[in-house]
C-alpha cells in the first residue's frame, strides 16, 4: 500500500475521456493492500464444497433450475478492483461519450480520484460478488467472486467461526446465481432500465420511472438472496445475521461518511426492504412460492407491493 504513488497516478490522469480508467486501477491498487490468497488445500476444498452445497440446497428449497457460472474465483483485493474497473468503465461509457467539461483536464483528475476512492473503499470491504456482466459486449459468461482477505478479516472482526461465515456468504452469492439462472430475462431487464436512465441523464433529464424500476428490481434481487442465504443454509446463522447487520450499519465516522457518499445506505435499505417482502411471502407460500418472482418481468413486485406483499400474493 502506497498512498503517495496512488496520488501520483491520479495526478497523472490523461486521455480524452472524463475518467482515466487505467489510472483508476493503478491508484486504487496502490491505495489498497491486496491481502493474501495463499490458501491451503483445506481452504480451497472448503470453498468448493460450500459453493456446491449452496447450489444443491438452493435448488431444492427454492425449486429453481440454475447452474453455477463457469468463472468462480477466489480473489485478493487487487483482483476485485481490476474486475470492477472493467465493470465501471463499461457501465459509464455512455455518459463519458457525451461529457463536455469546461476544464477537462482538471475534471479528469477529480473524476479519476473519486472513482479511485470508491473502488479502494469497496475493495477493502466487499466479501463476495455475483457479476452478471451487465452491458458487456457479446454473450459473456457471468462470474462469481470471493474476496478471501475480506472474508477472513470480517470473520475475525465479528468474532465468528471463519469456515461457517465463509459458507454463509457462499450461500448468498450462489443465491444470486440462482436468480439470474432462473430468470434468463433478468440481465436484459436491468440493462434496459440502466440504459434508459443513463440516456436521460446525458440529455440533462431524469427518468424517474426507469430508476424506480431499477431500484425495485435490485431490491428484489438483494432481498431474495437475503432470504435464501438463511433458509437454505444448513448451519446456525442467527449470530451471523445479527453481527452482519450491525456491520452494515456500523463503522467509524469515516466509514459511515464513505457509505453515505457511495450510496451504500440505499443498498442496505434494499437488503432490508427486500428481505421483509420475501420473508412475508415465504412464510405464506414457502421459498418455492417466493421464487415465482423470477417467472417473468410481470411477476416482479412493484414498488408498492414490496411494502404490501399481500398484494403481490393476490396478484401473482
Amino acid at each position: 500500500m502506497n498512498v503517495f504513488r496512488s496520488l501520483q497516478a491520479i495526478s497523472r490522469a490523461s486521455g480524452a475521456g472524463p475518467v482515466d480508467w487505467d489510472a483508476v486501477g493503478d491508484a486504487a491498487r496502490e491505495a489498497t493492500p491486496p491481502g493474501s490468497i495463499d490458501l491451503g488445500e483445506r481452504e480451497v476444498s472448503g470453498y468448493r464444497t460450500d459453493v456446491r452445497d449452496a447450489r444443491t440446497n438452493i435448488r431444492a428449497i427454492g425449486e429453481v433450475t440454475f447452474d453455477l457460472p463457469d468463472r468462480i474465483e477466489i480473489q485478493n483485493r487487487h483482483h476485485w478492483i481490476d474486475a470492477n474497473v472493467s465493470t465501471f468503465r463499461r457501465v459509464m461509457r455512455p455518459i463519458e461519450s457525451r461529457s463536455d467539461a469546461v476544464f477537462p483536464d482538471a475534471a479528469r483528475v477529480l473524476n479519476t480520484g473519486t472513482m479511485t476512492l470508491m473502488l479502494s473503499f469497496l475493495g477493502k470491504n466487499v466479501l463476495g460478488q455475483y457479476d452478471p456482466l451487465l452491458l458487456a459486449d457479446g454473450d459473456r459468461e457471468h462470474a462469481l467472486y470471493f474476496v478471501h482477505p475480506n472474508i477472513v478479516r470480517a470473520a475475525e472482526e465479528l468474532d465468528v467461526d471463519g469456515e461457517r461465515f465463509r459458507r454463509w456468504i457462499a450461500f448468498h452469492e450462489v443465491a444470486h446465481a440462482a436468480e439470474f439462472g432462473a430468470a434468463p430475462w433478468l440481465s436484459a431487464h436491468l440493462e434496459s432500465r440502466m440504459e434508459r436512465g443513463v440516456d436521460a441523464l446525458t440529455r440533462g433529464e431524469l427518468d424517474r420511472e426507469a430508476f424506480e424500476e431499477l431500484d425495485t428490481t435490485m431490491t428484489a434481487v438483494e432481498g431474495y438472496a437475503e432470504l435464501v442465504m438463511d433458509r437454505a443454509f444448513d448451519e446456525e446463522y442467527t449470530d451471523l445475521r445479527e453481527k452482519l447487520e450491525a456491520r452494515r450499519r456500523g463503522g467509524g465516522p469515516i466509514a459511515q461518511l464513505m457509505r453515505r457518499l457511495l450510496g451504500l445506505g440505499i443498498k442496505r435499505r434494499q437488503y432490508e426492504r427486500g428481505k421483509r417482502f420475501f420473508e412475508a411471502v415465504a412464510d405464506e407460500r414457502g421459498v418455492a412460492g417466493a421464487s415465482a418472482v423470477w417467472d417473468s418481468p410481470a411477476t416482479l413486485p412493484t414498488s408498492a407491493e414490496l411494502d404490501r406483499p399481500e398484494r403481490w400474493l393476490t396478484r401473482v
